[in-house]
């Protein structure tokens, strides 16, 4: 599989380094242009292009830029192909929005309707970027006590069978949130927001989630063992 990263950072660079483990092709790029990624490239071992190259070359997409920059993305490149969107919303860096806060849209609903055509699925926006390698099991049986368990959700539901394939394929169990209007339950401050769980309490975290009553800010950057 050939996966095209738009971005170039922690998470980009976590997603892509299990990517390339299990021997798929990567493409990285940010908005300054390839010139900019030669280091970055060299490190991981993939190729660098513009964000354009990157969403043509891709089979599948992974969208790691901050939330306001979204709104810039063209979508005519990726109609068709699976978008996996890792993108969150912060109001202090992404400026504010009153349906996002109020969850009454969410952020995998915008980029979708910024991106007609591709088939958006919400997925390593619940995760912080430095766990995403060491938390890896990809030697585990699926379901497995040590196994983290990373949450999803999407439009198309060929598109989420695609992504949690890759996530096992990579290192970890899913669990299916159903469309879009629903990623709200893992999105900032939900209780499945970045912590590390297993299957079973991920999907008792998304059922406990409720508008309007988030965790405390930067609570779920204390470090914790999987649940």
């Amino acid at each position: 599989m050939k996966l095209g990263i738009l971005g170039a950072g922690l998470i980009a660079q976590a997603v892509a380094t299990l990517a390339l483990k299990k021997g798929h092709e990567v493409m990285v790029s940010n908005s300054r242009g390839p010139q900019t990624l030669g280091e970055v490239a060299a490190a991981l071992g993939c190729q660098a292009g513009t964000a354009e190259e990157a969403a043509a070359f891709g089979d599948m997409v992974l969208v790691a830029i901050p939330f306001h920059a979204c709104r810039t993305l063209s979508g005519a490149s990726l109609a068709g192909k699976v978008v996996m969107d890792a993108c969150n919303h912060y109001p202090g860096r992404d400026g504010a929005d009153a349906a996002l806060d109020a969850m009454t849209d969410t952020s995998g609903q915008v980029l979708a309707r910024q991106l007609p055509g591709a088939r958006v699925v919400k997925v390593f926006n619940a995760i912080m970027a430095r766990d995403i390698v060491p938390h890896a099991r990809a030697s585990s049986v699926s379901g497995a006590p040590d196994r983290r368990a990373l949450p999803i959700a999407g439009d198309d539901a060929a598109a989420r069978q695609q992504v949690i394939a890759f996530l096992d394929e990579i290192g970890y169990d899913s669990v299916d949130a159903g469309p879009l209007a629903e990623s709200w339950r893992f999105e900032r401050g939900m209780p499945g927001y970045c912590i590390p769980l297993r299957r079973s309490s991920m999907a008792g975290a998304l059922l406990m989630a409720e508008k309007g009553q988030r965790v405390p800010d930067g609570s779920w950057r204390t470090p914790r063992d999987l649940a």
